[in-house]
């Protein structure tokens, strides 16, 4: 298992595929940063990575014994904590208001980029890589009660989705029995009759600029994406500091992007040094002296 947080995920993950593990992988920054290495080392290796990320983990169950790939994957969000707030109320939102996340119980930085939709971009990337699947296959909506959490389309127009409470413990266990399927009463059923109501909504881009800035650099590729995953992160920290505004995090991530010079092809260790500098450009910013 493999559920660190953060862009130091990487070289654990790296050493785990290398040495031939079965690795259930919730680090979504590993993926972002080096997800061609990551199943590269894997293939060489005989390692294996089993997405338990809830999302791409409910893709994964959604593909088990299809002979054809989908035409699109549909990757659902709950909007996080402020997806009743209009962008001009987002000024001054506080940290403890953006950890309040309206159906998960998860960590400060998860939290934080389910609010931004940050998450959500690492999502789509980690899809993409996971499943071979173009950025333009993969659709995003948001979807309130956090019971569906992934949907396949498939090429005859048929919809197979995954469904449970919003519990990490249902795709934790899949991973780690697969291929077997256990029955575990400590884990909270869904039950239809209790939903009353599942929506879907279509994502307002005016209210989450970090997923838009992610696309548009996912698109370009190369360490483009570490660096968007260490400068998400110091933004992140930056803001539960109280350092700057949560309407910032965006134009913090651009600011380090823009300083960057990419590289189209690079190495593990390329990504990790682009994430680290990233990290410590966006901070040293905002260090005081």
């Amino acid at each position: 298992m493999h559920a660190t947080a953060g862009v130091e995920g990487l070289p654990c993950a790296i050493a785990a595929l290398s040495a031939g593990k079965i690795v259930g992988l919730s680090n979504k920054e590993s993926i972002v940063m080096a997800g061609a290495h990551l199943k590269r080392v894997a293939d060489e290796n005989g390692g294996t990575i089993l997405p338990i990320d809830s999302e791409p983990n409910a893709l994964w169950q959604c593909v088990i014994g299809e002979k054809s790939s989908p035409k699109r994957y549909i990757i659902t969000a709950s909007g996080g904590a402020f997806r009743d707030r209009t962008p001009q109320e987002l000024a001054n939102v506080t940290p403890e208001e953006a950890l309040k996340h309206p159906t998960w119980s998860m960590g400060k930085k998860i939290t934080i980029d389910s609010a931004t939709l940050m998450n959500k971009a690492f999502e789509v990337i980690e899809t993409a890589s996971l499943f071979d699947a173009t950025l333009d296959e993969i659709d995003v909506v948001i979807h309130r009660q956090s019971i569906v959490h992934s949907l396949v389309e498939m090429e005859d127009g048929s919809i197979k989705a995954q469904l449970s409470l919003p519990d990490m413990r249902h795709p934790i266990q899949f991973a780690l029995f697969y291929p077997e399927r256990r029955p575990n009463d400590t884990l909270p059923k869904f039950d239809l009759l209790d939903a009353y109501e599942l929506t879907f909504e279509a994502m307002d881009p005016s209210k989450y600029p970090c997923f838009d800035l992610a696309m548009k650099y996912a698109r370009i590729g190369g360490t483009y994406n570490a660096v968007l995953a260490g400068a998400d992160e110091a933004a992140v920290d930056l803001f539960l500091d109280r350092k700057i505004k949560f309407t910032e995090i965006a134009n913090e991530i651009q600011t380090t992007i823009d300083l960057h010079e990419a590289k189209t092809e690079f190495t593990v260790e390329d990504a990790i040094a682009a994430a680290q500098w990233a990290y410590e450009t966006t901070t040293t910013r905002h260090s005081t002296v």
